[in-house]
């Protein structure tokens, strides 16, 4: 099967794209809208960007923006079901075009799998900010795991006090 492909809007910063592009390169082809047609990114409605990609001569998968007000807009839901593109929403990234850009590399290939040709779908992509988990309850969770104490587990594992001074680099 051939690399889908998807028009890119400006909240993703190419240098980051382009350097990971090639290990991308057999399941999608991201390209920022300015190199499709720099008129996409002047005074263009989201629709209209939506539009021209399905009039484009390339066969376009649909659009990854970081703009969720288009999920509010009636007229560009409306353009997605009529051209049958995808609307891939990079959610809760707050303006940080690093997380943005994150949040689809992780889920790009999943996406590029299920993504359902000439079908108008809407992809929102989302992240959970987790807090850190306590080492402790990690070493009790392995030591259930393998059917032994934790403090049995610790004793094993743990390194001596000489063990523990000494660098290994040096």
């Amino acid at each position: 099967m051939s690399p889908r492909l998807f028009a890119l809007d400006q909240g993703f910063p190419q240098p980051i794209v382009q350097s990971l592009s090639e290990y991308l390169e057999d399941e999608v082809a991201l390209r920022p809208i300015a190199a499709i047609d720099p008129r996409l990114t002047e005074n263009m409605d989201d629709w209209q960007i939506l539009l021209a990609l399905h009039h484009h001569a390339e066969p376009w998968d649909g659009l990854i923006t970081t703009d969720s007000g288009m999920l509010a807009l009636p007229r560009e839901l409306a353009v997605v079901l009529q051209t049958k593109l995808s609307l891939v929403v990079v959610l809760e990234s707050g303006h940080d075009p690093v997380k943005a850009t994150g949040i689809l590399l992780a889920q790009i290939s999943g996406i590029c799998k299920r993504n359902v040709p000439n079908r108008g779908q809407i992809w929102a992509l989302r992240t959970v900010e987790k807090r850190p988990e306590d080492p402790w309850d990690q070493l009790h969770a392995l030591a259930e795991r393998r059917g032994v104490e934790r403090a049995e587990l610790w004793e094993d594992a743990r390194l001596s006090a000489e063990q523990l001074a000494h660098d290994p680099l040096a």
